[in-house]
């Protein structure tokens, strides 16, 4: 019996799978459920559909691919559903995860819409939305520790230290995004440029 089953059941390797680019079908679908199940926020959701549920990503590939989503104008979680569709299955494929990503609930929320500009001021309502809230920071703090183990396990220290520091820059002083953004992604891509030519040599 092979010793290596367990780690791979625990950090699943797209390679692992051995398949073909899922069909423009599946990638509607996959979000779709994604969309439907992401209560409180996607990104939980579609981290565990990509990287563990059907293994179309690494660990390591996600975090980089949402790092530069991230870093695009618009919805996060938009522009991961356009940038991963096109990666596997072109442009049409960009477009079958987006349509999957924001139809359905598109549809769902115009309905409720319509249902909380009638019943929105009932207080029963009010105390149901703000349990939700709860919950919804809980699955992003839930999914932001699963995104940092690939850096843990790696103990990548310049990842950390970048890490730190633009969560103190934005947490905690304050200072405005686009400027930790400006000094952010110069410093990081040049570390890292740095350390590979360093362990190439």
């Amino acid at each position: 019996m092979s010793t290596d089953s367990a780690p791979a059941a625990q950090e699943p390797d797209r390679a692992a799978a051995g398949g073909p680019p899922p069909s423009l079908a599946a990638l509607f679908v996959a979000f779709a459920r994604m969309s439907l199940a992401g209560f409180g926020g996607v990104l939980v959701f579609a981290r565990r559909a990509i990287v563990e549920q059907h293994r179309w990503m690494t660990a390591d590939e996600f975090n980089e691919t949402f790092a530069l989503c991230h870093f695009l104008p618009g919805p996060n979680i938009v522009n991961l559903s356009m940038v991963f569709g096109a990666r596997l299955r072109g442009i049409a494929g960009g477009i079958a995860a987006f349509a999957g990503l924001l139809l359905p609930p598109t549809l769902i929320m115009t309905v409720l819409a319509i249902v909380y500009a009638r019943f929105g001021d009932v207080e029963v309502l009010r105390r149901i939305l703000a349990g939700i809230s709860c919950a919804a920071v809980g699955l992003l703090i839930a999914v932001v520790f699963r995104m940092m183990t690939p850096l843990l396990k790696r103990m990548d220290a310049v990842a950390l230290i970048l890490m730190l520091g633009v969560f103190l820059a934005i947490g905690v002083l304050r200072l405005p995004l686009q400027a930790v953004l400006l000094v952010a992604i110069p410093v990081s891509v040049g570390a890292t440029f740095f350390l590979r030519r360093k362990v190439a040599a």
